[in-house]
């Protein structure tokens, strides 16, 4: 049986959520966590599964599955975490207390330590509540846009004796403002201070997770739950090895500040399996397959008062195209929500994202391919049910 059809086979069952009560769907939106993620393939699955039938030592398997997950990335160490979010307060936590026992088990107390964690202004986002859970103190570079372009100065002068660490955000929502990811670097570094790049959602394509490294970055953190398909509520961080082997000694199952941010054996061996079969995966051909995807959308979709065409890159910067549909006319913004909801009412149910007022994206990056057809079915009696 092709790892295709056994994974329709499993999504064609949800008796446990109807059990609950709860609505699965067709995912053409994207990796987001208040959808799910994304979905794990059956070689996870197992994994976690056999994972699940036998005690071990969790300081022996993050120590192994470190290693491995090292090896396929090619960095010098990694460590798995109970997601992304986790992995920045467990990367920060690493680089306030180093690889002293005692400092680590000093958090939050961040007495003799250095406290301060510098970000640029135009990368504040909601995800850096992980970073300020701990009682650090926060040091914003810089303006929110290019109406003063970014200087060196700037962060030069940020830095200062009590800088732990620089947070740097990889994505593409974020506003312009700062320097290039090799510059921040190069500053950092001469004051021997580390750099922290968040890159949850920037797979694809797979060369970053050793490209940001290669540039310098000596912790960079992804989510296992999003490109990877491994468990939702895991993570990667990848990097320098003191750093890696300080993110070791801060986090569970040892006691401390992150001890609650718990990866259990089977999300561990999960995310091993996920990211073997994403090192594997033939990258060109899945691209091409949403091309193809795009196509059809702009030639099923289109027609009065409606344009589709391909948008580029995805929504969080990843190389892969989506369609956009855009709905024209005095009751556009009407017609867009009435085709959202129903989507979301039919059977099979599917979910799209909102784009603006009168538009919609439609995103293959989660969409499986023996669901495109059942897929483009719901999409074209949607739109057929908007115009009547």
């Amino acid at each position: 049986m092709s790892i295709d059809t056994r994974a329709a086979l499993n999504a064609q069952d949800t008796h446990i959520y109807d059990m609950l009560g709860v609505r699965p769907f067709i995912n053409a939106a994207g990796t987001y966590t208040r959808l799910g993620g994304s979905r794990m393939p059956p070689v996870v699955v197992e994994a976690m599964v056999e994972a699940s039938r036998h005690f071990v030592e969790i300081d022996e398997l993050q120590a192994r599955a470190g290693a491995r997950l090292a090896e396929l990335t090619r960095n010098e160490a990694a460590y798995v975490t109970c997601g992304a979010a986790a992995g920045l307060l467990v990367a920060t936590a690493a680089c306030l207390a180093g690889n002293d026992p005692a400092r680590a088990r000093q958090l939050p107390d961040l007495t003799g330590m250095r406290s301060d964690i510098v970000m640029y202004h135009s990368h504040r986002n909601p995800y850096d509540y992980a970073v300020r859970t701990l009682p650090i103190r926060l040091i914003e570079v810089g303006f929110p846009n290019e109406v003063i372009p970014p200087t060196p100065w700037e962060l030069e002068h940020a830095l200062t004796d009590q800088t732990a660490a620089v947070i740097y955000v990889e994505a593409r929502w974020t506003a312009r403002g700062a320097l290039p990811l090799d510059e921040v670097v190069a500053i950092a570094h001469r004051r021997d201070i580390p750099v922290i790049v968040d890159a949850a959602a920037q797979l694809p394509p797979r060369e970053n997770l050793w490209r940001l490294t290669q540039a310098g970055a000596d912790l960079v953190i992804f989510s296992g739950g999003k490109d990877l398909r491994g468990p939702q509520s895991s993570g990667l961080i990848v990097g320098r090895r003191d750093l890696v082997d300080a993110c070791f000694l801060i986090g569970a199952p040892h006691h401390g500040i992150c001890r609650p941010l718990k990866a259990g054996k089977e999300e561990i061996v999960g995310l091993v399996a996920a990211v073997e079969r994403y090192m594997a995966q033939d990258e060109e051909a899945r691209l091409l397959w949403t091309e193809r995807f795009v196509d059809r959308a702009i030639e099923q979709l289109s027609g009065p008062g409606v344009e589709v065409r391909r948008c580029f890159p995805n929504e969080a910067g990843q190389p892969i195209p989506r369609a956009l549909v855009t709905f024209m006319g005095d009751d556009a913004g009407r017609r867009r929500d009435h085709v959202i909801h129903l989507l979301q009412a039919g059977r099979p149910s599917v979910e799209v994202a909102p784009a603006g007022l009168d538009g919609l994206y439609v995103n293959p990056m989660t969409v499986d391919t023996y669901e495109e057809d059942p897929l483009f079915d719901r999409l074209c009696a949607a739109m057929a049910g908007s115009r009547a």
